[in-house]
């Protein structure tokens, strides 16, 4: 569909805090809640609050590792529920293992002791697809039976404290006297509108010139998730969240959301080079696979490592990296059956719509900007 035309009649959410609220997924979230579900106040909390507002939410800027100032916050919002998905961008080589850990650990359970003193009834996760990956090893079909990756196995730090914020969250569901309800949702490879990184990445491949270039035998499948399908699953998670919460009685197995982790996905697997010309093409490039070489996996891993030692000697940036290279050929899709059984999930955009909205949302912001530059 293109766009979400449910009405506001899945059921009240009462008063929402989405952390991280003016960030990529977060504002997402913020303005589904607000146009699409039926609420009594909605509240973005985040570091700042300048960018990414929607007129009809109030914001707070707080910062979620001072656990103090977090818990007087949740008590004067006073939220039914709580959408947590702050976190550091995955792949900034700028941020360091402290700040993962001192944002991901440190501060999710920051979130979890001030929605147990509060007395909140629901708690949303944003945990991450990587949780069960080494990210060197392919993925194929893999659902939540699998299990998280943890220690000298996890190759990424970032992983690594996503996996440990979820054990947090999940722990505290139905903790002892507490009556917070938690899950947590898996998102695999979020793009859109506000995406600094995988549909930024590749369409900046495309304004230099690059995408001639295919890395290994596209024959590896790969999941990418549109973010408003994202924020839709947060919030249907949300919402059974209280309905458990005013039911009498504890659901079956089968049927529960708290205490559970949910893989989303747009559920259209796709070979990863499609994917990036699909985004090409929607940006202009109009020449599919003409002219495209193939760069062997092995070879691009060598120059990816040559590229990081120079980019280590001159203090910049590299433009080819290892992991990218391992990411882009490599398998990885998942199962989302339990979230459309448990959940009842399903994308509310298809992969292309996501691709069509995310492309048009870059293309306006560089017309803006040529804009402003001729002022």
């Amino acid at each position: 569909m293109s766009e979400s035309t449910e009405s506001k009649s899945r059921g009240p959410l009462g008063r929402v805090v989405v952390i991280g609220g003016n960030g990529f997924l977060g504002h997402h979230i913020v303005n589904q809640a607000i146009e699409s579900w039926t609420t009594t106040a909605v509240f973005g909390v985040d570091l700042r609050c300048e960018r990414n507002r929607n007129p009809a939410a109030e914001y707070r800027e707080c910062d979620i590792t001072d656990p103090e100032r977090l818990l007087s916050l949740i008590e004067e919002l006073k939220p039914d529920v709580v959408i947590h998905t702050a976190s550091p961008v995955a792949n900034n080589p700028k941020i360091g293992n402290d700040i993962f850990k001192k944002v991901n650990v440190d501060g999710t359970q920051s979130v979890v002791d001030a929605c147990e003193k509060a007395g909140v009834k629901a708690l949303v996760y944003t945990s991450s697809a990587s949780v069960i990956s080494d990210n060197v090893t392919d993925l194929l079909n893999a659902d939540e039976r699998w299990p998280l990756i943890r220690g000298d196995q996890q190759t990424e730090y970032y992983s690594e404290t996503k996996a440990a914020a979820e054990e947090l969250v999940l722990k505290a569901n139905r903790k002892d006297d507490s009556k917070l309800l938690t899950c947590a949702i898996r998102p695999a490879g979020i793009f859109g509108e506000g995406d600094v990184q995988t549909l930024a990445g590749i369409l900046n491949v495309y304004k230099r010139g690059k995408h001639n270039v295919q890395v290994g035998n596209n024959e590896n499948l790969f999941d990418f998730t549109y973010v408003g399908n994202v924020a839709h699953s947060h919030l249907l998670a949300a919402q059974l969240l209280l309905v458990t919460a005013a039911s009498p009685t504890v659901p079956l197995d089968h049927e529960r959301v708290d205490g559970e982790a949910f893989f989303i996905t747009n559920d259209e697997p796709v070979y990863f080079w499609d994917f990036a010309r699909a985004i090409w093409h929607a940006a202009g490039h109009d020449k599919g696979k003409e002219g495209t070489w193939t760069l062997p996996r092995e070879l691009g891993i060598g120059l990816g490592f040559i590229s990081e030692v120079f980019g280590s000697i001159l203090g910049k940036t590299p433009t080819l990296t290892r992991k990218a290279i391992i990411m882009s050929s490599m398998t990885r899709y998942y199962n989302i059956t339990k979230a459309k059984r448990v959940l009842r999930y399903k994308p509310l955009w298809t992969l292309q719509e996501g691709i069509n909205r995310g492309v048009e949302w870059f293309a306006e912001q560089d017309r803006q900007q040529a804009a402003a530059a001729k002022a």
